[in-house]
């Protein structure tokens, strides 16, 4: 017993690190496949929209976030991941809030079980304001 734990205590500081990569990359995975489940499971564009958005952006940044560590152990800068994990971060929770407003204003119906839509009262005084003008 003594042998084995010796031999997990005495890992260089690489292979270390390769686990913390290997684990991001396990939780990139696992939060993916929660989106994916969201995208079955939920019941309208509105929700699904949030869990696919939240849950693949996460995904993809720990994915990306893994591979980037995992290749600047071996010595490997790659400027390519590093700009990938910029643009999702910034790009995917935008296109997600602009493709649910779309669905929105083009008045597809929320879920049965939604308690209230707080964004009816603030859209109908907009509307009302642009049709004074």
């Amino acid at each position: 017993m003594h042998d084995i734990l010796k031999g997990v205590w005495s890992l260089s500081v690489i292979t270390q690190s390769e686990y913390i990569a290997v684990l991001l990359i396990l939780i990139g995975t696992i939060f993916s496949f929660l989106s994916a489940v969201g995208l079955i499971r939920l019941p309208d564009i509105y929700t699904r929209s949030h869990a696919l958005s939240k849950g693949s952006t996460m995904g993809v940044l720990f994915t990306l976030i893994g591979t980037f560590l995992f290749f600047m152990l071996e010595g490997f800068f790659s400027i390519r991941l590093f700009l990938g994990i910029f643009f999702v971060f910034l790009t995917a929770p935008v296109a997600a809030h602009v493709i649910v407003r779309a669905a929105y204003r083009s008045q597809v119906p929320l879920a049965k079980v939604s308690v209230q839509d707080d964004l009816k009262k603030v859209m109908m005084e907009s509307d009302g304001m642009k049709r004074m003008e």
